[in-house]
């Protein structure tokens, strides 16, 4: 037990459970339904890709304001190129997109030596700008035919009754989880997070492991946008606003610090969760759309303030 405590996703794991019980206790035809877990878990899905890129970005002690931005330039993208290249090509062509805008996040940042939070907040803006001039405040839905292409029904379908982005989501929960914890670039991200210097007398090339970090979380948040259109196939220029702000409180939630060096992708997908559940919860009980911003507020404090006290214990105790 005491090792589970230790855990950086222990807070978020306590914390789901709690809501989990709550929620079947003051809404338990509700909650406890297929179609409810089902939706729960869809959106948690979508939002969990951007909540595991942000938490690998800020593991290398950076930070990404504009994950929401590209979520929704990446699937505007991949709808509107989807008819003239087909739906192969423009998903080639999108994921291309999103991994240039990690890119430039990453080159402004590191080769200008700038501050994340203020590059990737004008990237925000941009990004979303294009989204408007490309196309002029309207998107085209897909066509019948494109609804029903393979592509799109491996992305937006079901198996075995389980909404394909809930089994995309795990798959590479597993990937990143094993990256992080069993190889050389995981090891990487979490020494240039705890201490750069340090990391670099050891050979660490620190831009070369904050680029990767992200590329995957522009690359996360691009597929995430993808995944969403195959599913629902019909899209607005507000495509993914805020959802940047929803990621970072997942992966806080989740066990992540904004000091770097520490942090967890299965609680960043747990923290999705947890926002996911309340949002769902509250609109379902008819609570005003407030409550939904208070909670994340406070629940977001309470995270930081649980990481930072479970941070230091660690430390003493070692």
């Amino acid at each position: 037990m005491n090792k589970f405590s230790q855990r950086q996703d222990f807070g978020a794991i306590v914390s789901a459970s709690i809501l989990f019980v709550v929620f079947a206790v003051i809404d338990p035809s509700g909650w406890l339904s297929r179609s409810t877990f089902g939706n729960v878990f869809h959106f948690s899905a979508i939002l969990g890709f951007l909540a595991m890129g942000e938490a690998l970005v800020l593991i290398s002690k950076e930070i990404d304001l504009s994950l929401g931005s590209i979520y929704g330039l990446v699937g505007v993208a991949f709808i509107t190129l989807a008819e003239p290249m087909g739906i192969v090509g423009a998903f080639f062509a999108a994921m291309v997109l999103a991994l240039l805008l990690g890119g430039i996040n990453a080159f402004i940042i590191l080769r200008g030596n700038l501050p994340s939070m203020i590059v990737t907040l004008s990237t925000l803006f941009a990004y979303r700008g294009i989204i408007y001039v490309w196309t002029g405040g309207t998107v085209k839905s897909f066509s019948e035919d494109l609804r029903e292409h393979w592509l799109t029904r491996l992305f937006g379908g079901e198996f075995f009754g389980i909404e394909n982005a809930v089994v995309w989501v795990v798959l590479f929960l597993f990937i990143l989880n094993t990256m992080l914890q069993r190889t050389r670039t995981g090891n990487h991200l979490l020494a240039v997070g705890g201490d750069e210097e340090s990391a670099l007398s050891h050979g660490v090339n620190v831009v070369r492991t904050k680029t990767k970090a992200y590329l995957l979380a522009a690359g996360l948040a691009g597929l995430s946008g993808i995944i969403t259109l195959c599913d629902k196939p019909q899209t607005h220029v507000t495509l993914g606003t805020l959802m940047e702000l929803e990621a970072i409180a997942s992966a806080v939630i989740g066990g992540c610090i904004l000091t770097g060096g520490r942090g967890s992708v299965i609680g960043a997908l747990i923290g999705a969760f947890i926002i996911t559940s309340v949002r769902y919860e509250l609109i379902a009980l008819g609570a005003p759309s407030a409550w939904f911003i208070t909670f994340v507020g406070i629940v977001l404090i309470v995270a930081v303030l649980f990481n930072q006290v479970l941070s230091r214990s660690l430390r003493s105790s070692a």
